[in-house]
């Protein structure tokens, strides 16, 4: 079932012991916490680490720089939707240095392939990480609504049970890399 922006901080207000929210907008101050610390929770947890449901790649559109560049340097935008960088890549493989500036990446290659994780619409998150976020959310929300430290202490040690659960269902839904060619292993003869 995917949840909206609002169920989740809903579900997470409930966690708390408060009164759950049906808009952002409400004239309460579950709102109001809900609707400032969800967008940034929200990327931080998708920032946090490179979810595989969230990864996403895009060639960059060059960007005319007023910026002096050295020889074969080059700056690209970077998506409106990016997060994270994984991974910079160009025809010839992995781009060994970059920089991101600004909203752009600097890099010395003329074309520029970008692994990243992105940001999702609210009804698109996997289970796993809906329940990790709500948990992060309860304990973020907890201390401005209900000023109870050790509820939130309590409640943040959840959030980072639930973030390695998330994590471990995350990296088992693919086929783990295997290790081609180890030099150690080959030395052992």
């Amino acid at each position: 079932m995917a949840l909206s922006d609002i169920a989740l901080c809903a579900r997470a207000l409930v966690m708390i012991g408060a009164a759950p929210i049906v808009s952002f907008e409400d004239d309460t101050a579950e709102a109001e916490v809900a609707g400032m610390l969800y967008p940034a929770i929200r990327d931080g947890m998708l920032a946090a680490y490179p979810w595989r449901f969230a990864a996403r790649g895009a060639w960059l559109a060059r960007r005319e720089s007023e910026e002096v560049l050295g020889a074969g340097e080059g700056m690209f935008v970077l998506p409106g939707d990016f997060i994270r960088l994984l991974s910079l890549e160009t025809d010839g493989g992995a781009v060994p240095e970059f920089e991101l500036v600004q909203g752009a990446v600097r890099c010395g290659a003329d074309r520029a392939y970008l692994r990243y994780v992105g940001r999702m619409a609210d009804g698109a998150f996997p289970a796993f990480f809906d329940l990790a976020l709500i948990t992060r959310l309860a304990a973020e929300f907890c201390v401005p609504l209900t000023e109870s430290t050790s509820r939130a202490e309590y409640l943040f040690k959840r959030a980072e049970d639930q973030f390695r659960s998330a994590r471990l269902a995350d990296a088992q839904q693919s086929t783990p890399r295997a290790i081609g060619d180890f030099t150690l292993i080959a030395a052992r003869g």
